[in-house]
């Protein structure tokens, strides 16, 4: 394959925003000095909303910024958070940036010995815990952290009786930074002086399933332009403010930009879950203007009125069956950009008024603007049924390396199945191996304490290699067909790339993920995980016997329905791209299992180490046929 030309997006109004700060805390006091006793988060205690005015959230950050430096804090040293994204994540991160500090995010699921490493490599001198439970891992290796100085615990619920040096509260931390305030009052703005553009701002480590964590180093430039870019394309004309919904890990560098960075920048009010298990409460009661999820969030949404259908009436049925079919047809003319007729336009108004808008609503997407959909591949079926039902979804693509930033669509010519544009101020082309390679003012500045790595990421003209394959068309929109390290060669020498057929199976209210197996085999072969709610209601509508998850995967009916599904998809394909032999994992998986990575994707590779028996299996299965 030869290298494809470098592609630069030359659509009009697409160019990065001219911001008036180079750092994220710079970005956060500028926009409190604007807003002051407006709203900009909420949070629930004990069941009720409370929310913080711009002017509350400074007093507090400053309070916590101020108390890390009584404790010794200096400029370029490391904090990081361990716990779910909350409020006092957000405090922790803009404290530690504003006095000067780096900050780094710990998954709330990662074990004692990965907190360890995470904090020995980052240099970590401060943490920050939300509760007894969490604190309780740093407890278990702090011997070996000589750096650590202090653990700052959010919640102390169970530690009333801790006497433990090391440890301090959040409020006692904050009682500290009054007192620090009170001898120096100009501490804050001496601090904002001290970093620029080119200083480190935050490290997200890699997930690590190919080896240790790599910890990203992201300067202010970095994110600077990645907001700026997102600004002058992603939001390519939508008002600012409006309500956000923070779900997704702080960790990770779609929350980071989205739910915090992004919704400073654009004066939006962040909402904070309760938990990750209300979720898709906490949405039908916010009803956000601006929601980005990954994939699997979008499927579950997808799943619920799927399933909520089935169950209705026949009247219900044929008026959700009209309706979608007709916003099916108004979404056909938006991936062909011409408009509706008049006919089809009066339709679409009645549909909406009479079925779509109560969808919308009963999922808590009733006034989204802009819906975004990215960390992992979806299908583009799914994004079809989403535009039908009135939701303006886009597909983004970025990386952790590209500080988030990397393509997107238009938001007036959306192409299903492509991830769009190369954002404003972005060069991008594919590799003669068919990877996409990138290059940009949103690449990282490397890989801490790895040079190694770093150079095997980007190369000496700058292009970050993403490990992506996949396509541009004529128009500049890129596609992606899978990892590079993903594509099945089978026996018989046919390449074949996975993601695609498994995006077609996750569209089945009944199944939650899937890994397509094969390379090196003599057929394609499938493990599957099964939605436990959705199958679990199928189950007893119909009576069928089962005690518990794993009974409930191993109950005829059920891998009977899941048959079915797959035969759907098989349809679509061809023969050697066919799922012969397929098997229902047995447990239940959650982000807290080593299967899983945070955004609730299957780890590839560990699966196929994991399950090998149950994947010899399909082989030994089919010779015996």
């Amino acid at each position: 394959m030869a290298a494809s030309r470098i592609v630069k997006t030359d659509r009009p109004g697409w160019v990065p925003a001219q911001l008036p700060f180079d750092t994220v805390p710079k970005m956060f006091w500028h926009r409190v000095a604007e807003h002051g006793d407006a709203v900009m988060m909420r949070q629930k205690d004990l069941g009720l909303w409370r929310a913080y005015s711009w002017r509350e959230v400074a007093q507090i950050v400053r309070e916590i910024g101020a108390g890390l430096v009584s404790l010794g804090f200096a400029p370029g040293e490391v904090i990081s958070v361990l716990a779910n994204t909350c409020r006092e994540w957000v405090w922790a991160d803009l404290a530690g940036q504003s006095m000067g500090g780096v900050v780094n995010g710990i998954y709330p699921t990662d074990a004692p010995a990965q907190v360890e490493y995470l904090c020995s490599d980052s240099g970590t001198v401060y943490l920050f815990v939300e509760d007894d439970e969490q604190l309780d891992k740093l407890l278990e290796v702090r011997e070996r952290l000589p750096k650590l100085r202090r653990v700052i615990v959010f919640d102390m619920e169970g530690l009333s009786r801790l006497e433990d040096p090391m440890v301090i509260s959040l409020e006692a931390l904050r009682t500290l930074g009054r007192e620090q305030l009170a001898l120096h009052p100009e501490l804050l703005e001496e601090r904002l002086k001290s970093r620029g553009p080119d200083d480190l701002a935050v490290l997200v480590y890699t997930s690590g399933t190919t080896g240790r964590p790599k910890g990203a180093m992201l300067k202010h430039r970095n994110i600077m332009a990645s907001m700026a870019a997102a600004q002058g394309a992603a939001f390519e004309g939508l008002p600012e403010g409006g309500e956000r919904v923070a779900f997704l890990p702080l960790c990770h560098i779609a929350e980071r930009n989205f739910g915090e960075y992004l919704a400073i920048l654009r004066s939006s009010v962040i909402n904070f879950v309760e938990n990750p298990e209300t979720v898709f409460e906490n949405l039908r009661e916010v009803q956000p203007h601006a929601f980005l999820a990954v994939p699997r969030v979008w499927e579950k949404l997808y799943s619920s009125v799927a399933i909520t259908i089935k169950e209705a009436g026949r009247l219900q049925q044929l008026a959700y069956g009209w309706a979608i079919g007709t916003g099916m047809a108004v979404a056909r003319h938006t991936e062909a950009g011409t408009p509706p007729g008049g006919w089809l336009k009066l339709q679409h108004a009645l549909a909406k008024l009479l079925v779509l808008n109560n969808v919308r609503r009963m999922v808590g997407l009733s006034r989204v603007q802009l819906a975004l959909t990215g960390a992992a591949p979806i299908s583009p079926e799914l994004i079809r049924w989403y535009h039908a039902l009135g939701v303006p979804m886009r597909e983004v693509w970025g990386m952790t390396e590209t500080t988030g930033t990397g393509t997107v669509s238009p938001r007036d010519a959306v192409k299903f199945g492509s991830i769009g544009m190369p954002g404003p101020g972005i060069e991008m082309r594919i590799s003669e191996q068919g990877e996409i390679l990138l290059r940009g003012p949103g690449v990282f500045a490397g890989y801490l304490n790895q040079p190694e790595k770093t150079a095997e990421t980007i190369d000496a003209d700058g292009w970050l290699h993403t490990g992506d394959v996949g396509r541009v068309d004529d128009a500049g929109y890129f596609y992606i067909t899978d990892r590079m390290k993903d594509i099945i060669i089978t026996a018989g020498g046919k390449n074949v790339t996975p993601s695609e057929w498994e995006n077609q199976l996750k569209f089945s209210p009944y199944v939650t993920d899937a890994v397509v197996i094969g390379d090196k085999r003599p057929y394609l072969a499938c493990l599957v995980m099964i939605d436990q709610e959705n199958v679990e209601r199928w189950a007893l509508d119909r009576n069928v016997q089962f005690s518990d998850y794993k009974s409930l995967t191993r109950a005829p009916e059920v891998i009977e329905l899941i048959s079915a599904e797959i035969e759907k998809i098989n349809k679509q394909f061809a023969r050697v791209e066919q799922i012969k032999q397929f098997r229902l994992i047995e447990n239940r998986l959650t982000v807290e299992d080593e299967e899983l990575t945070p955004t609730m994707k299957l780890k590839r590779a560990l699966v196929n180490r994991k399950y090998a028996d149950l994947i010899e299996s399909m082989y030994a299965a089919k010779a015996a046929a």
